[in-house]
C-alpha cells in the first residue's frame, strides 16, 4: 500500500488545538491532579495497615494521572511541530506546563510521605503483593527524596525555579531570537537565523563555510556577556541548591538521574580518550579530500562529494528499505514498522511552517506513538526516519509493563532508536551501487561516531570544568572561551587548525533546566547501543526476544544491573567500553582504507 506522509491526529481528539474533544480532556486531567493533591495532602501517615492500601490507591492515582499528562503533552507537542503558526497550540502549552508543574509539587508530597513511613514497613510493604513489581521505582522515589530537603523547602525550590532557574533558560532563547548571522549571496546581504546560518557548515564550497563561521563566531561573541550572565545565574542557581542539600559532587543529579555509577561513566570516557587515534587519522584524511592541509571548526561537517549524482529515495521506498532490513532481525520489529506506516503515525511531508528535526512521542493512553520528521529523500533522512522507528518500538516493548515502569532514563533513551538506526546504516553501505556511494555512506557512519565520541566528550569536559570554576564565583566570558578552547582540543586530539570557543555560547544543551548535564548520555546511549547490536549480529534473528526483553527493563533497574542481566557485561570495567569504542573504529579503517585510491581535491 501507499504510504501517508503526514499523521492522523485525529483518532487521538478530533479538531487539533480548536478541539472541544481535547478542552474536556484537560478539565478532567486538572480534576484528576486536584484529587491527587488532596488526598496525599491528607494522609496522615502512621505505619499501619491502612497506609498499605492507602499507598496502593495512590499509587495507581498517580500511575493514571502521569499517563494522562504525557497523553497531553505529546499531542500538543504535535500541534506545535507541524504548524509554528498556531497560536492556540502555544496557549494549549502553557495549560499542560501549568498542570505538570502541579503535578510535579503533589509528586514531591507523595515522596515525602514515603520517607516517614517506618522503614521496617516500607520495605515490607514494597516488596509484597501488587507492590513487588514497582519495588525498585518507590525505593529509588523515596531514596531520593531521603536525600532532599523538607517538603516545604522543596516546594519553595521548584516556586523560586520558575523565574529563578527556567527563567534563565528562557532568557537564552530570547537572545538566541535576536541573533541574525550576515551572509552575501548572489550580491545580497541576507539576515540568517541561526538555523539557517548552521546548515550553511555543509555546503559544498569553502568560501561559503569560511563566510559563515566568521559571521557566526561573531555574533555569538557580541552575545558573549548575555550568554555568559545566563550561563552563571543557571549554573548558579543549581549549585545553591546542591549546596542546601549538601551535594558536594555537581555529577550526583545527572548520575542518579540516568542510574549510573561514577565508575561507568569514568570507565567509558577514560576508553574513549584512549582511542582518539585512529578518529584523528581520519579527520586527517578528510582534510586531504577536500583538498585542506588541515581540518577547521567550519569544515567538520564539509561534504565530500564523492558520488557524482545523489543518492534519494522516495518516502514509499524508504519505508519499504526499511522493512525489508528490520525483517531480517525480527518478526516484531517488522509488523510494528509496518503498522505505523499503514496507521499513519508519522509526519514527513515537506512543507512549511513545520519545525525542524524530528522526534518520537508516545501517547500512553492510546497505547500509540507519533514520529515528526521532514523527509527529503536524502540517506540521512532514512536513518532519521529508522531512528524515531526505534524510539516508537522502544515503547511498544513497554506496553505491557507498569506505567511508572516505563520512566526509563536519558542514557538508554537512545538504545532503541540508534540499534534500528545501525541496522538501516549498515545494510545502507553493503547495498550501495558503487564505492563512491558506499564511502559517502561510511563517511556519514564515521561523522556520527567523532560527533559522539569527541564532540560530546568536549562539552563533558567543558561542563565539568566550568562548574567547578563556577562555585568559586563568576566566571567571565573571556574565561568561558578559554575552557572551551581547551576541552575541544584535548577532546579532538588536536586534530582541528582551529576551534570554536564561542561554542559554550552557540549550543542549546549547556542552557537546559530540565536535564542537567545534557551530554554523557549521548554517548553512553551510543556506545551501550553498539554492544546490544554486535550481540544481535552473533545470535541472529533470534536475537529479538532477548532484545524486547532488556528494553522492558530499562525502566525499572539501573544501568549495571541492566548490562549484566541481558548482556553479561560489566560497565564499570574497561572491556565493554573497549569492544564498542572498537566497533566505530572498524568503519574507520574501512574509510582509511577504501579512500587509499582517491584522488584529492586540487
Amino acid at each position: 500500500m501507499s504510504y501517508s506522509l503526514t499523521w492522523d491526529l485525529d483518532v487521538f481528539f478530533n479538531g487539533g488545538s480548536s478541539s472541544e474533544e481535547f478542552e474536556q480532556y484537560l478539565l478532567g486531567l486538572n480534576d484528576d491532579i486536584h484529587k491527587f493533591e488532596t488526598i496525599v495532602n491528607g494522609w496522615n501517615v502512621k505505619s499501619e495497615e491502612k497506609d498499605a492500601q492507602l499507598l496502593e490507591n495512590v499509587v495507581e492515582l498517580f500511575s493514571e494521572t502521569s499517563k494522562r499528562i504525557r497523553q497531553a503533552g505529546a499531542f500538543v507537542s504535535c500541534l506545535e511541530a507541524q504548524d509554528t503558526t498556531d497560536r492556540k497550540a502555544n496557549d494549549l502549552r502553557a495549560r499542560v506546563t501549568t498542570y505538570s508543574a502541579a503535578f510535579q509539587n503533589a509528586l514531591t508530597k507523595f515522596d515525602q510521605k514515603l520517607v516517614q513511613l517506618d522503614d521496617e514497613f516500607f520495605h515490607k510493604t514494597v516488596n509484597t503483593g501488587t507492590f513487588k513489581q514497582l519495588t525498585y521505582i518507590l525505593n529509588e522515589r523515596r531514596e531520593r527524596a531521603i536525600e532532599k530537603l523538607s517538603v516545604e523547602e522543596e516546594s519553595l525550590i521548584n516556586q523560586l525555579a520558575i523565574d529563578g532557574y527556567h527563567g534563565w533558560s528562557r532568557m537564552y532563547d530570547t537572545i538566541v531570537s535576536t541573533i541574525t548571522i550576515p551572509f552575501e549571496e548572489n550580491g545580497e546581504v541576507k539576515q540568517l537565523s541561526v538555523g539557517q546560518a548552521s546548515n550553511k557548515f555543509s555546503d559544498p564550497d569553502p568560501e561559503v563555510r569560511k563566510s559563515i563561521f566568521t559571521a557566526w563566531e561573531k555574533a555569538w561573541e557580541e552575545k558573549s556577556d548575555l550568554l555568559a550572565n545566563t550561563l552563571n545565574h543557571l549554573a548558579g542557581f543549581r549549585l545553591n541548591v546542591y549546596k542546601k542539600r549538601g551535594w558536594e559532587d555537581v555529577l550526583k543529579e545527572p548520575l542518579e538521574i540516568n542510574r549510573m555509577k561514577k565508575a561507568t561513566l569514568d570507565s567509558m570516557w577514560s576508553v574513549i580518550a584512549e582511542n582518539k587515534e585512529p578518529l584523528v587519522r581520519f579527520l586527517n584524511r578528510k582534510a586531504e579530500l577536500l583538498g585542506l592541509e588541515k581540518l577547521s571548526w567550519k569544515d567538520l561537517d564539509a561534504p565530500l562529494n564523492l558520488t557524482s549524482e545523489p543518492n534519494v529515495m522516495s518516502y514509499q521506498e524508504g519505508a519499504e528499505f526499511i522493512l525489508k532490513h528490520f525483517a531480517k532481525f525480527g518478526n516484531q520489529l517488522e509488523d510494528f514498522t509496518k503498522n505505523a506506516f499503514e496507521k499513519s503515525w508519522i509526519e514527513a511531508e515537506d512543507r512549511p511552517n513545520k519545525r525542524p528535526g524530528g522526534f518520537c512521542t508516545g501517547f500512553p493512553v492510546s497505547g500509540e506513538s507519533r514520529i515528526f520528521m521532514t523527509y527529503s529523500g536524502t540517506p540521512s533522512n532514512v536513518s532519521t526516519l529508522a531512528h524515531e522507528l526505534g524510539h516508537a518500538f522502544h515503547s511498544y516493548a513497554l506496553k505491557d509493563t507498569h506505567q511508572l515502569n516505563r520512566g526509563y532514563a536519558m542514557n538508554v533513551a537512545e538504545t532503541a532508536s540508534t540499534f534500528a538506526e545501525m541496522i538501516v546504516a549498515d545494510a545502507s553501505v553493503k547495498e550501495a551501487k558503487n564505492e563512491q556511494e558506499k564511502l559517502a555512506l561510511l563517511e556519514d557512519k564515521v561523522q556520527r561516531s567523532v560527533a559522539l565520541l569527541m564532540n560530546i566528550h568536549a562539552r563533558f569536559l567543558f561542563e565539568t570544568r566550568f562548574y567547578e570554576e563556577r562555585k568559586q564565583g563568576i566566571v567571565s566570558a573571556k574565561r568561558l572561551n578559554d575552557l572551551m578552547l581547551e576541552a575541544q582540543r584535548e577532546a579532538y586530539g588536536n586534530a582541528l587548525a582551529d576551534y570554536h570557543p564561542a561554542f559554550w555560547g552557540s549550543k542549546l544543551h549547556f542552557y537546559i533546566t530540565g536535564v542537567p548535564f545534557y551530554n554523557f548520555p549521548y554517548t553512553f546511549g551510543f556506545l551501550f547501543s553498539l554492544g546490544i547490536y554486535a550481540k544481535a549480529l552473533e545470535e541472529g534473528h533470534g536475537f529479538e526476544e532477548k532484545y524486547i526483553a532488556l528494553l522492558k527493563d530499562t525502566g525499572s533497574m539501573p544501568v549495571e544491573e541492566l548490562a549484566k542481566k541481558h548482556l553479561n557485561a560489566d560497565l564499570t570495567t574497561r572491556e565493554f567500553w573497549e569492544q564498542a569504542v572498537g566497533a566505530c573504529l572498524k568503519d574507520v579503517e574501512e574509510f582509511l582504507a577504501l579512500t587509499e585510491s582517491v584522488t584529492p581535491r586540487a
